[in-house]
């Protein structure tokens, strides 16, 4: 009986500490921005994703533009949508890492690389903490 009830108790605080480390995981996900007038806000070591539409199929990407001492680029990526259309767009995110406290600013200049003018432009502000 009493190797039952050890058992019981062993297994409960397993399951509280696999529950705890699930929902660690879940909450560690990145906030994702779209809107460049919304402050961003992390701590150091903390991630943020930046997510825009882009079409490369044009010649046009997101070029982006950040202080390397307080962010690290962790990540760039491209999604196509789903629609299945030649040409289409999707979505080009970027993924990055809060480096040292203090305010800066990410820009995102959405051009052809070949040419010196631009489509759109975008400056997302970082509070690191």
């Amino acid at each position: 009986m009493k190797r039952r009830r050890r058992c019981s108790i062993v297994l409960a605080g397993l399951a509280l500490l696999l529950t705890g480390l699930v929902g660690a995981c879940v909450s560690q996900q990145p906030t994702e921005y779209t809107n460049p007038n919304q402050g961003i806000e992390i701590g150091i070591g903390e991630q943020f994703i930046i997510a825009l539409e882009s079409n490369p199929t044009t010649g046009y990407e997101w070029e982006v533009d950040f202080d390397e001492s307080s962010l690290e680029l962790a990540r760039s990526d491209f999604t196509p949508a789903k629609t299945g259309l030649t040409g289409a767009g999707g979505e080009q995110r970027f993924t990055f890492e809060g480096l040292k406290a203090g305010k800066t600013d990410v820009t995102l200049t959405y051009k052809r690389q070949w040419e010196q003018d631009f489509a759109d432009q975008k400056v997302f502000i970082v509070s690191i903490k």
